[in-house]
């Protein structure tokens, strides 16, 4: 069954501590959700967590660690289901960028934006989807990728196989979880207003260098706030809808290199429904 209100309802988020994940956090409390919230900072969870309790919001439960860990990801859903049963909202938020042109990135950028961006989120759904599926109350899974999962943008590789990877099994959830009455949207930021800009990792170049500080200047002239993504992020859960964009030149962007979509949906949603009689 669809989710038309927080108010009340079971919602988890990955990356409160910081950016959108806080935003987020602060949104769906305002809103009436019981909230269960985790990020590897551990002070940037708790200022979440005092400034969500000062606002009159409920943290139910909140646990900083690594969502790459599936070991940890799986220890913090048995404590939560022991104590509160299945979530109603799942949001996959928390993640790490780095760029840079192939010959500049190492192992480590390529294996750390796979293991964050996607196993992560791997790992939530894994462990908090199932229970869901067989509590039979509906709900809404929320994976937050980026126009870097929809378009080719430069230097972006190592970021983009992540963020195109969460894309795919969105999409792929999107039809499978419908018949269980589970909504899923995939968010697709472009630029944002979070301390990601300042540290992000471009391989290869000297962030000090006066030229890139001007590209980063532009780029962040051009980025729309936490709260907005947040906003948007909301108002799908409440829409059912599983595009989410938080600006218009991506949404631009991707209706030009993909404007067939609405027969390929038709399709993708027939051929589910009949594999779905296998079962």
């Amino acid at each position: 069954m669809a989710i038309k209100t927080l108010d009340g309802k079971k919602c988890l988020i990955t990356g409160a501590g910081s950016g959108i994940g806080h935003a987020t956090a602060l949104g769906a409390a305002a809103a009436g959700a019981q909230l269960f919230l985790t990020d590897v900072n551990e002070v940037g969870l708790a200022q979440t967590v005092e400034q969500v309790s000062a606002q009159g919001g409920t943290v139910s439960f909140s646990r900083a660690f690594d969502v790459s860990d599936f070991d940890v990801v799986t220890r913090f859903a048995d404590d939560v289901h022991e104590q509160f049963g299945s979530m109603d909202v799942v949001m996959n938020v928390a993640g790490i960028s780095a760029w840079g042109t192939v010959e500049n990135l190492e192992h480590r950028h390529w294996k750390s934006m796979v293991d964050v961006n996607l196993m992560g989120p791997i790992h939530i759904i894994e462990n908090f989807v199932p229970p869901m599926v067989r509590a039979g109350r509906g709900g809404h899974l929320v994976n937050v990728s980026s126009a870097a999962g929809l378009i080719a943008l430069p230097w972006h590789a190592a970021y983009s196989a992540s963020k195109f990877g969460l894309r795919g099994v969105s999409e792929v959830l999107r039809f499978d979880l419908k018949r269980h009455g589970i909504g899923v949207s995939l968010v697709v930021p472009g630029a944002v207003k979070t301390p990601l800009v300042g540290t992000v990792e471009i391989a290869g170049i000297d962030r000090e260098d006066p030229r890139v500080n001007k590209f980063v200047h532009r780029f962040e002239k051009r980025a729309v706030s936490p709260q907005k993504v947040a906003d948007c992020i909301l108002a799908g859960i409440a829409k059912n809808r599983y595009l989410v964009y938080t600006s218009n030149d991506i949404r631009f962007g991707y209706w030009w290199a993909r404007k067939f979509a609405p027969p390929y949906e038709f399709v993708m949603q027939k051929a589910n429904d009949q594999f779905s009689k296998f079962l």
